[in-house]
């Protein structure tokens, strides 16, 4: 199935011209500083809240927010968990906030926890893919990042000076993944649009040259306590790729830019969380996302000594 866009020309790359018209489309929706920020305040102060950059986007400031553990120590290993990195993707914001405010005080008493919530905050609010500039944060975790929303996390990640042990990044796949991103991505690239089977369930996204298929089935089988696990569709795939065991897909992600492939972590996974299934309501979304932070954790940490 292709589906078209109304901004620019079939078959012809976008030009600054065609992505001022995309931007001016742009609507805030929601707000970053109600939304994010103000839980970030209300968290308790043993909990160390750092300023890692802003983004200055026209007339909109939006400071960006890293969280360091209770009890941190530099010669433990520790769990990075990243949200927001589409800030169209609610749960995964909210999942990371919700796994602070009511999990993440049990798990630093033996681990070193990052948290960055929400990477991409006027993507939150506009409820998009992309930043303004029609990059996707998701695709330029690389070195050089043209795009300020990876630039600023990985070098926040690289001041902690720490190994990170565990990446969890927090996504969902969405209905509007066909009906608007991929088309745009298309018309902005002037390529063919092929929209992919949305996976109706909660699936994985690993490391293809890191596979740790038992941590990843240890996430799954935490998820499933919550909500259900998506099943491969007519020709055994997940968004178009292979699957590895049920719920399971693997990227090359340093190759891709993904957010997990930046690290050197080896345990790392992309959660992806359904919202609009029939079968899910968003607080089990959010449940979801946290059911997989803590079966990723419980599992590292009964390997550590």
């Amino acid at each position: 199935m292709t589906t078209s866009y109304p901004i620019g020309t079939p078959g012809r790359a976008w030009s600054d011209k065609e992505k001022a018209q995309w931007l001016a489309a742009q609507q805030i929706k929601r707000s970053y500083s109600d939304d994010v920020v103000s839980q970030l305040d209300a968290l308790p102060a043993n909990f160390d809240v750092q300023q890692y950059g802003q983004l200055d986007y026209a007339e909109q400031r939006y400071p960006l927010f890293g969280i360091r553990g209770p009890g941190w120590q530099d010669d433990r290993p520790a769990a990075l968990i990243t949200g927001g990195v589409h800030g169209y993707e609610t749960s995964g914001v909210q999942g990371a906030l919700g796994f602070l405010k009511d999990v993440a005080q049990d798990y630093s008493e033996r681990m070193n926890l990052l948290i960055a919530p929400c990477i991409s905050p006027w993507a939150y609010e506009t409820i998009n893919r992309w930043n303004p500039e029609t990059l996707d944060p998701n695709r330029n975790f690389t070195a050089y990042s043209p795009v300020p929303e990876s630039a600023l996390v990985m070098a926040w990640v690289q001041k902690q000076r720490t190994d990170i042990l565990v990446h969890i990044d927090l996504h969902e796949t969405t209905d509007s993944d066909n009906a608007e991103f991929r088309p745009a991505l298309a018309a902005r690239d002037g390529v063919t649009n092929h929209n992919w089977n949305i996976p109706d369930g909660f699936y994985l996204v690993g490391d293809s040259n890191k596979q740790e298929p038992d941590f990843q089935q240890a996430v799954l089988d935490s998820v499933s306590k919550v909500t259900h696990i998506a099943e491969a569709d007519n020709e055994g795939k997940l968004i178009g790729s292979p699957v590895a065991r049920r719920g399971l897909i693997y990227y090359p992600t340093k190759e891709y830019g993904l957010c997990i492939g930046f690290t050197d972590a080896r345990y790392k996974t992309t959660t992806e969380v359904y919202p609009d299934s029939p079968r899910a309501t968003p607080q089990q979304c959010n449940e979801a996302q946290i059911a997989a932070v803590t079966g990723a954790l419980d599992y590292i940490l009964k390997r550590l000594p």
